[in-house]
């Protein structure tokens, strides 16, 4: 999705040629991009036999449905879950902690 945010819109040989090596086949591509445009976070246009493809939202919003989602999945709803998986794993500093609680606060 990030690849489709920074390219706007584009055909699945443009999103492929944008991949870091290896790239994957056009198959596993074309199924990942099936799939974003199936759950509406793009829309396709044809063309012949061709489809271009374009996201329907912006970034940040697409985010912010992404994260929900994983917070959902995968913490069990909880933001709180979320963070502490991140302590645990020492993926995120103490510093940063408080810098999060500041932004927290100032809302």
């Amino acid at each position: 999705m990030l690849i489709i945010f920074q390219h706007g819109k584009g055909f699945i040989k443009d999103f492929i040629q944008l991949m870091e090596e290896p790239r994957p086949p056009y198959t596993t591509v074309a199924s990942i991009v099936k799939n974003l445009e199936r759950k509406n976070f793009i829309k396709g246009k044809r063309y012949g036999n061709t489809v271009e493809y374009s996201p329907v939202m912006e970034e940040s919003e697409y985010k912010s449905k992404f994260m929900s989602g994983v917070v959902q999945n995968y913490f069990e709803n909880s933001y709180k879950e979320m963070v502490s998986f991140f302590v645990e794993k020492k993926k995120i500093s103490a510093e940063e902690l408080q810098e999060i609680i500041k932004l927290i606060e100032k809302k």
